[in-house]
């Protein structure tokens, strides 16, 4: 995809950059990402990639904005309270980057739309904080041969990885996760509260991933499990592979 003269001007700093460069930030045009939950990491994702120049994004999640999400969603304000979080995405979207087609879906997925949802897309995110909404994207991408980064937050931590069991022998999420945890084991943020940098720092990391897969560069976090500690400031990496 040829970049026009106002794209290379934006993206002047990728172009430039070992390992992206004008054929990396052409991919980065042509791609086609969703994702899943336009929230705490859902925000930071969606503007970085916007910002990068994904080419086409698409959003999925029904609810509205509250003024509760804005400590921490950093796509609203709160001209945004009582909207749907696809429209306050969309016009932060379209303020960011011009060249970016996005794509709402202000429904929730479930096992009837989940296939016909993703299948439009060549990658997915997903940073929900529902275990079954989670369980259900990465059967779906798996099954879809689909790129799946997925993220998820503690009060203090969080931990991201990249899912493609469909590829060699790549784990999926069930060898991550082999059964949900218990409410009381993983209770809504609501309840339980969150930081508010956490979201920022996590959903950057899983950016990063995203365009990794798409350009090329790096090793994604496949087979891998990076949980990040807001009290210490550390990252771990924990290698996991298929069976118990």
């Amino acid at each position: 995809m040829t970049l026009t003269p106002d794209e290379s001007a934006r993206y002047a700093r990728h172009l430039v950059l070992k390992g992206i460069g004008g054929p990396g930030q052409q991919r980065i045009k042509a791609a086609r990402v969703l994702v899943v939950g336009v929230g705490g990491l859902g925000s930071p994702v969606i503007a970085y990639l916007a910002a990068a120049g994904v080419g086409v994004l698409g959003a999925v999640d029904p609810d509205t904005v509250s003024l509760s999400n804005l400590q921490r969603q950093i796509l609203f304000s709160d001209a945004d309270a009582g909207a749907l979080k696809t429209e306050g995405a969309e016009r932060f979207v379209s303020a960011i980057n011009p060249h970016v087609r996005f794509t709402a879906h202000p429904e929730w997925i479930d096992e009837d739309n989940a296939a016909g949802i993703i299948g439009g897309y060549d990658l997915v995110l997903e940073g929900t904080d529902s275990f079954p909404t989670k369980r259900l994207v990465a059967q779906a991408c798996a099954a879809a041969k689909i790129p799946l980064v997925t993220g998820s937050l503690g009060q203090f931590d969080g931990a991201l990885t990249v899912l493609m069991p469909y590829r060699g022998a790549n784990p999926g999420f069930a060898d991550l996760y082999p059964q949900d945890p218990s409410p009381e084991d993983s209770p809504p943020c609501e309840l339980a509260g969150v930081l508010n940098v956490l979201p920022g720092v996590l959903g950057t990391m899983m950016a990063n991933e995203a365009l990794k897969l798409i350009v090329g560069y790096g090793e994604p976090l496949t087979g891998k499990l990076l949980v990040y500690s807001a009290r210490s400031g550390e990252t771990t990496v924990l290698r996991y592979g298929k069976g118990p």
